[in-house]
Order: C-alpha cells, then sequence, then structure tokens
C-alpha cells in the first residue's frame, strides 16, 4: 500500500483519486512515498528514506528545495496550468479595476451612508460620476511577458476584447508557441514590450534568471502613463523600483497580487491579497492533476509535469517494471544492463531519459525482480535509487 502524507488543506476532489485499497492518505504519516502539498515549506526539514514524490498543487515550487530533493532520487511535480483560468479571470478584473477608477466610484458611494433621499442621492451621483471617469481597453495594448499556459489564456482573451496584444518570452516552448494566437506579436526584448504597452502583465516563474527582471533600469523603458500588473510571483517585481517609477509619473499605476508595506496606502496601487488561484474550481483542478501524476509515477514510473525529473512515459507491457535513478553520466544503463545479462533476465522495453544532471530509466522485464537483482542495481555506481513495480 503506497502512503500519501498531505501538508495543507487539499481538496477532497483530488485526494478520493488515491483509492483507498492502495492508498493510505495521512497529514502524519512518519514513511511517506509522496507528499501532496500547497503552500507549504519544506525548506530545512529531513527527506524521509521511503519518499518517492513530491507533489504542488500549483504552478510554483519555491517551497520545495529542488536541488535537495533531485539529489536525494525524488521526482517534484508541480501541476502548471491547472489554475490558468482562474489568475486569467482575475488578470480581467485587474484590467477593467485600472482602467476604470471602479473602486474610487464604489467607495464614494459608500461614503454618502448619511443621506436618507434616493433622488437627491441620484442627482448627486450624476453630478460627481465624472471625478470616475476611466478608459476602454478596446484598442489598447497588452503587453504579456511570459507565454505559457496563463499567458497565452490572458493574450487570447484580451484579442477577444479587441486589445492588441504583443508578447515576450525567451524561454518559449513549441508547445507553446502552438498554443498561442497568431495574432499575438512576438517582441525581441522586454524593453521592446514595454515601450510598446499601455497595460503589461506578467506571467513568468519566479527562478534566479526572472528575479527583479521589473527593476528600475527595465522601467526606464515603460511607457509613460502604463499600467503594471503582476499576478505571478512577487519575486519578479522589484516593489520599491515600482514606488519610485510611480512617483516619477513614468509608471502610471501598479497591480498585483503581492501587497508590501510599501505599496499600502497608495492611490496608484491596488494590492490583492494573494487569491490568484483563490477558487474552488482552481484548487480542485490543482490537486487532481497533482494526484494523477504522483499515482502515475507511484504505479507505473511515469513522469508528468515535473521540475527536476524529463518527461517520460512507457505503456506498461506484461511482466514486470523496474525504475532507477542515476547521476547523468555516461557508462550507468549499460552497467545496469549487465547486471540483467548476468542473471539471465530479458528486457521487454525500456526507455532512458535524462534532465541536467539527473537520468531516469523504466525499464519492463520479463520475470518478477529478486531482491539480489534490485540490491546489485543499487550497487552500480551513480545510481542514486531503485524501484520494482508490480
Amino acid at each position: 500500500m503506497f502512503k500519501i502524507k498531505t501538508y495543507n488543506a487539499i481538496s477532497s476532489k483530488g485526494l478520493n483519486r488515491f483509492e483507498r485499497e492502495r492508498y493510505e492518505v495521512s497529514s502524519e504519516s512518519s514513511t511517506p512515498d509522496a507528499y501532496v502539498l500547497r503552500s507549504h515549506k519544506l525548506h530545512g526539514e529531513a527527506i524521509p528514506q521511503t519518499l518517492r514524490a513530491v507533489a504542488r498543487a500549483g504552478a510554483g515550487v519555491n517551497n520545495v528545495p529542488v536541488d535537495d530533493y533531485t539529489k536525494a532520487g525524488v521526482v517534484v511535480f508541480n501541476t502548471p496550468g491547472a489554475n490558468a483560468n482562474a489568475v486569467k479571470e482575475l488578470v480581467l478584473a485587474g484590467l477593467l479595476l485600472s482602467s476604470r477608477d471602479i473602486v474610487g466610484g464604489m467607495q464614494y458611494s459608500q461614503s454618502l451612508n448619511h443621506m436618507t433621499d434616493a433622488a437627491e442621492m441620484g442627482a448627486l451621483l450624476e453630478k460627481e460620476k465624472k471625478r470616475f471617469a476611466g478608459n476602454e481597453l478596446y484598442g489598447r495594448t497588452l503587453g504579456v511577458v511570459g507565454l505559457g499556459a496563463i499567458g497565452s489564456m490572458v493574450a487570447e482573451m484580451a484579442l477577444a476584447l479587441g486589445m492588441n496584444v504583443v508578447g515576450f518570452d525567451p524561454a518559449l516552448s513549441v508547445e507553446a508557441a502552438w498554443r498561442l494566437p497568431s495574432q499575438v506579436e512576438r517582441m525581441e526584448n522586454l524593453q521592446s514590450l514595454l515601450s510598446h504597452s499601455d497595460f503589461v502583465t506578467l506571467h513568468v516563474p519566479a527562478i534566479e534568471p526572472t528575479r527583479h527582471m521589473i527593476n528600475s533600469e527595465a522601467l526606464q523603458s515603460v511607457k509613460p502613463g502604463a499600467i503594471l500588473l503582476n499576478f505571478a510571483r512577487d519575486a519578479i517585481v522589484d516593489a520599491q523600483a515600482v514606488v519610485d517609477s510611480l512617483d516619477a509619473k513614468q509608471l502610471g499605476m501598479y497591480v498585483c497580487d503581492f501587497p508590501e508595506p510599501c505599496l499600502l496606502d497608495r492611490n496608484d496601487v491596488l494590492a490583492m491579497p494573494h487569491i490568484g488561484a483563490s477558487t474552488a474550481e482552481a484548487e480542485e483542478n490543482c490537486a487532481v492533476m497533482a494526484a494523477d501524476q504522483v499515482k502515475d509515477y507511484l504505479e507505473n514510473g511515469n513522469i508528468k509535469n515535473s521540475v527536476n525529473f524529463p518527461a517520460i512515459s512507457l505503456s506498461r507491457a506484461e511482466g514486470y517494471r523496474i525504475t532507477f535513478v542515476n547521476d547523468n553520466v555516461s557508462g550507468v544503463l549499460g552497467n545496469v544492463l549487465s547486471v540483467f545479462t548476468e542473471n539471465d533476465i530479458n528486457v521487454v522495453d525500456m526507455l532512458n531519459k535524462s534532465r541536467g544532471d539527473i537520468a531516469y530509466n523504466i525499464i519492463d522485464i520479463e520475470q518478477q525482480p529478486s531482491e539480489q537483482l534490485l540490491a546489485a542495481i543499487t550497487e552500480v555506481e551513480h545510481v542514486i535509487g531503485v524501484r520494482a513495480l508490480g
């Protein structure tokens, strides 16, 4: 029986994917095969020897020390795209709230609670509504930085609203390129996008190359009065640089999901409390995707949406399956295959993939592997971990 340890509140729709006759799901397990978590920070926590996988129900994995888990041979999964629609809709809200003074207008209406005459109130509102006039999105240019699952959906939404869309993504994958609407104009660099855009929305991961990518230098290229939206990660933006740009009247407004002290009490900042993926649907989608990925790995050895291991999938053949992780150096696979030869075991099918310093292998064999065989594979130099799947 596989043991799944949960952190945080994981949607029951996801946890129900683990059949009770095959899985034990608990928040207390001391010998887990896998973790399923949301925002719980694993930094500084010991890695159990039994652990084989970590699934983050969300896109970001900054709460997981990925390098440590990679060295231990533990696959780290995320769920890209599962919360994309929720974030896309909040970006739309940010665009509307920043282009028209909806918040100011609502606050003004609420301030009239001393009035008792509806006709008098109506006349006053008609007189004062010009204070809250704004602009339409139609015909404006939206710059999308990061054209992955969320960025491409935001681009498509903006086009449907009649906006012009320009995009920049130095790491655009072939899959993402196919998903991207053809009307999106590709920019060669960030500075070019910033200078062309009335609105700029960020959808890149929080990794070292993107840390403070929006900084004082980048903001010098911003089109005067442009509105910056950040529903990705706080680390992508240097908040103090944004404040300085707002004070200089270069940047027109900042809309984000990551409040910081320097951003508060400003009329030109709309800061939301980390609610980008806070919908029932998004939490369910993330939990279901995380659970399915963990199941496929534990049961079949297949890997999809890992941030540290290669994507790999091999259909199950009759017989038995062995998987092993090794340092990505030459000769390891050959040495392991020689173990099979020495034990007179026929390999039915196999697949080998690598990513960075790690290599991962799926091997189907005709007969049930013995403990001696698994021990012999484990002893091969540079092999990190071995599993036998029924």
